[in-house]
């Protein structure tokens, strides 16, 4: 998805409601890339998940957890991709990343299911 004049991606300060309730989101920001790109081919195929190219960035946004698995991403990339390689992909990122093995990276929105693999 792509950024038009008439959308806005973030909420103007001033139209901003504060409310008590926990969103269970979770996202990654990366710097448009090869690497970015072929993330969120992959990512954006799945429910839940919200890709959005912006002019030097790739924004992808999910609900509960976004999984990332090494294997998959190295296919389609053509080359081998590390979880601390895909950290160095990714610029920001909000939720709790968690490497779960040397294949796969989860980063949760849900805090009390990250906990479970401190």
């Amino acid at each position: 998805m792509s950024i038009t004049s008439e959308q806005q991606l973030f909420t103007p300060i001033k139209d901003i409601t504060q409310e008590r309730t926990i969103s269970h989101q979770c996202g990654v920001t990366m710097n448009d890339s090869v690497e970015a790109r072929c993330i969120a081919e992959i990512l954006q195929q799945r429910p839940g998940i919200k890709v959005t190219h912006l002019p030097a960035m790739i924004r992808v946004d999910g609900e509960g957890k976004i999984i990332f698995d090494m294997a998959e991403i190295s296919e389609a990339l053509g080359r081998e991709m590390t979880p601390h390689l895909f950290e160095i992909s990714t610029s920001t990122h909000y939720g709790r990343m968690v490497m779960i093995d040397e294949n796969t990276v989860i980063l949760f929105g849900d805090m009390e299911e990250a906990m479970e693999y401190e």
